[in-house]
This record gives C-alpha cells, structure tokens and sequence, in this order.
C-alpha cells in the first residue's frame, strides 16, 4: 500500500508543492494516481485535498503565489487580544478551491488531522471510503481543510458546523506518517512490510536560539518581536512543527525501514511559516531536490 503525506509549514508547503508537480511532470499523470492514501496537515491538509479531487499540482502552486500574499497580511503585531491573521483570505481561498465537495463526496482515502478543542482531543478527518471512526461525512472539504490549518494565536479556531472548535493539527501530527501507518494497520489490515511511505516535509529550518548574556528566556526569545513595528516572529510555534515531524520520521524510518522514504532539505536558515517574501526561493528548492531525489522517488513509485 503506497501512502504519500505531507507535512505542515505554512507558506512553505510550496516546497513541497513544487515536488509534487515536478512528479506530475515526470510521470505525466495525476499525483493521486501513484498511490493509494494521502494525508496532509495544515498547509499539507490543502495539497492533499487538492490532490483527492485530482487538481494539477501546478495550478495549485499558482494559487498559493496569488493568495498567500493576502492570506499572511496581519491585522495585530502580536496577537495578544487577537489572532494575529484574520481567516478571510484563508476561507476564501480554501471555498474557492474546493466548493460544496463534502468529505462524502471523495471516495479516495484522504487522512486530515486535526484537534477538536471543544473536546481537547486529537481528530482526524477522513473521506468516505468505510472506515468506522468516520463520524459525519457531510462536513464540507474546506472545512475539514481549514481546520488543519488553524494555527493557534495566528489565526482563530474553526467552529465546524457551528457545533465544535478545530485547530492545527500540526499540534499532534504535523508529519502525518504515524497516522497512515496506523490506518494501514489498522483499518487496512497491512503489515508493516506491506506499508510504502513517500513522506514530504516543508524544509528544515536552522531556528536560532543562540544563547547570549542578554536572553532572559521570557517570550521575546520565545516569540521573538522587532521594535517599534512589534512584528512577531513564530519561532516556537515553528520549533514545535519542527520537532513533531522530525520525531515521526525517526520512528517511521525504524518501523518502515527503506519503505519509508523522506523527502526534505536544509533551508540554511529561518524561514518563518508566514513569510512570503521566500515564495519563489521555497518552489525552486523544491524543483532543485526533486532532481537531487529523481532517482529514488522513481524507485518508490515503481515498486510493487
């Protein structure tokens, strides 16, 4: 069984988005083709979607260069009496792209974590394709999708279908891996030789906590803000990420062993979830490690 998954990281999912349509390119197919799950959380939660319905992943790179410059204008500097982004743009962008399409009407396994705050609990969204935890499949894909991506303090909880909130599941599944894996075995009844994992990340930043005389460890060094604009950086929020996906690549690359194939890159310094000006830098990387990784994302794609 063959399972693609996408990490979160903001406006750097175009990383990965430039990967995936290098793919598309390469093998001149859709990438849904080449496998049989997908699952994505927050910025992977909507390529992931995208890829459910089939979109070309190059159309959807063209969108996340049209709206992330709207998605990522903040209405507060900090975000200390209100999320520092409005969800306007992210909603928009997100009903445009998707429509009335409701988790009922894809059929193929798409995975979207979540967390339902109302309940404080971790929650995957899935598609309609049997699985028994499927608990309301009319809720609409943008939805499922949008509350993926509501990353706390940035951007407001979802209140889905007016009866809970959701957050960015990014807080428990950022590199969605462990969750497939669990659904092969699970649900899917494979064993863990069967299970074939192509694991896409959002780059690794160098997240700097240099230690000098002057650091008091409050939350100037934590979120970290420039004076006299009171620009916030998202430094914790993006070490969390950080080290959520990279524990899960360690424990999957253990249990799958070279079924696993993780497909990242050093950025060589910080490049925030919401910084835009990195855009065109973050698709060219991509394109640049696609053909680093050609010959062993071919591989992947061509076993059995």
């Amino acid at each position: 069984m063959k399972m693609l998954c996408i990490d979160g990281g903001g406006i750097r999912g175009i990383f990965a988005l430039a990967i995936l349509q290098a793919v598309e390119e390469e093998f001149d197919c859709a990438v849904g083709d080449l496998f049989d799950a997908v699952a994505g959380t927050s910025t992977g939660a909507i390529i992931a979607a995208s890829i459910s319905l089939k979109k070309e992943m190059k159309d959807v790179l063209d969108d996340y260069k049209k709206y992330g410059k709207k998605i990522f204008v903040r209405q507060t500097k900090v975000g200390i009496f209100r999320s520092v982004y409005s969800d306007e743009y992210l909603r928009q962008f997100l009903q445009e792209g998707f429509g009335e399409v409701s988790l009922e009407d894809v059929v193929r396994p798409l995975l979207i974590p979540a967390v339902d705050l109302t309940h404080g609990k971790p929650f995957v969204h899935r598609s309609n394709y049997g699985h028994p935890e499927t608990s309301d499949l009319t809720v609409k894909l943008w939805d499922a999708v949008l509350s993926s991506c509501s990353a706390p303090v940035y951007f407001p909880p979802n209140k889905v279908k007016d009866k809970y909130l959701s957050i960015d599941g990014g807080l428990w599944a950022n590199n969605p891996s462990l969750v497939c894996v669990t659904e092969a075995m699970d649900f899917f009844q494979k064993g863990l030789n069967d299970i074939r994992i192509m694991s896409l990340g959002t780059g690794q930043q160098n997240i700097d906590f240099t230690e000098d005389d002057n650091m008091d460890w409050g939350i100037k060094e934590w979120l970290p803000f420039d004076l006299p604009s009171m620009k916030v950086t998202p430094k914790l929020l993006d070490l969390a990420l950080h080290l959520s996906s990279e524990s899960v690549s360690y424990h999957c690359q253990h249990l799958l062993g070279d079924h696993y194939l993780r497909i990242n890159s050093e950025l060589g310094k910080e490049i925030p979830f919401d910084e835009v000006k990195y855009i065109d830098e973050l698709s060219d990387l991509g394109k640049k490690v696609f053909k680093e990784k050609k010959d062993s994302i071919t591989q992947f794609l061509n076993d059995k």
